[in-house]
Formats: C-alpha cells, sequence, structure tokens
C-alpha cells in the first residue's frame, strides 16, 4: 500500500498543525465517510478548502462507517478511502477517526471553521454547541445535496432498461 504524507494519526495531525497556526494559518476541518467518491464530494471539499488556508479532512473508519451506515457499508476500506481523499489538491491533511461523531476530533484540532454539507443548516450540525463553547465557526459548504453514496450505490443495483 502506498501511504500519502498528507494522511496521519491525530497526535501527527496536532504536530504538523502547531507551526503552522503558529505562522498564522487558518485551519477548516470538514469530516464524512467519503464512500464511493462523487462530484459531490469534490465540490464538498472544495468548498470547505475555501474558508481557510488549510483544510484538514476526517474521514469515519470502516468500524464506525459500519454503526453509522449499517453492516453493507463502506464499500470501499479506510485507508483506500483516506488514499482518494488526500489525492485532491484542495485537502491538505487526512486523518481516520474511530468515533461516531467528530466530537473528539474537533475538540483536539480546534479548527478556525467546522465545514458542513448542504444537508445541514447551521441549526442542525451535531456540533454546534461545541463550536459555540470552542469559538470556531461553522460553515455550510458544497452544492445542494443531489449527490449521495448511498443513492449512487442503488444505482448501480438497480438494471438499467
Amino acid at each position: 500500500m502506498i501511504r500519502c504524507a498528507k494522511i496521519m494519526g491525530r497526535d501527527a495531525l496536532l504536530d504538523v498543525l502547531a507551526p503552522l497556526r503558529q505562522a498564522g494559518k487558518s485551519v477548516a476541518l470538514t469530516n464524512g465517510l467519503f464512500d464511493l467518491l462523487h462530484v459531490g464530494h469534490l465540490r464538498y471539499l472544495q468548498g470547505a478548502a475555501a474558508e481557510a488556508d488549510l483544510l484538514v479532512v476526517a474521514i469515519n473508519s470502516d468500524r464506525s462507517a459500519r454503526q453509522l451506515k449499517g453492516p453493507s457499508r463502506p464499500v470501499v476500506p479506510e485507508d483506500e478511502r483516506a488514499e482518494l481523499v488526500a489525492g485532491f489538491a484542495c485537502v491538505d491533511y487526512v486523518t481516520v477517526f474511530d468515533e461516531l461523531d467528530a466530537r473528539a476530533l474537533l475538540r483536539a484540532v480546534h479548527p478556525d471553521v467546522h465545514c458542513k454539507g448542504s444537508d445541514y443548516t447551521a441549526a442542525t450540525v451535531p456540533e454546534a454547541d461545541l463550536a459555540a463553547e470552542l469559538g470556531w465557526r461553522i460553515t455550510i459548504v458544497g452544492d445542494t445535496k443531489h449527490h449521495a453514496t448511498s443513492s449512487l450505490i442503488e444505482r448501480i443495483k438497480k438494471p438499467r432498461d
């Protein structure tokens, strides 16, 4: 397996970000499964990258993905999902997290902005209380939610007419 320098564990990520922040760089963090990448993922990540100097993408581990989406997910293993996401030019760093939500990672990274997709509103972001407590902003990015991995899976399964 080829490892990308952009992919790292939580502690290494914090070590890399510290001097960059001291140099004045802002950090955006977004998270998700990123299973079966599609154009909606790209637009989402590009929108998130526009919100800060650096973009950190946190990817759900295989274990947490199964807990969130069911036993048939993810389709693509976490190492491959991380490598694919790291391949986008707009992504600076990728980390895999095992928790069911990103709260612990958000606490550790303390981003300047937490980016969520258009399937959320500022009021429905699960970590909004944490953002208010710790003082970072939340932004909704990406195009209108017309693309979803679950829809893509259903299209693949459906016989063509």
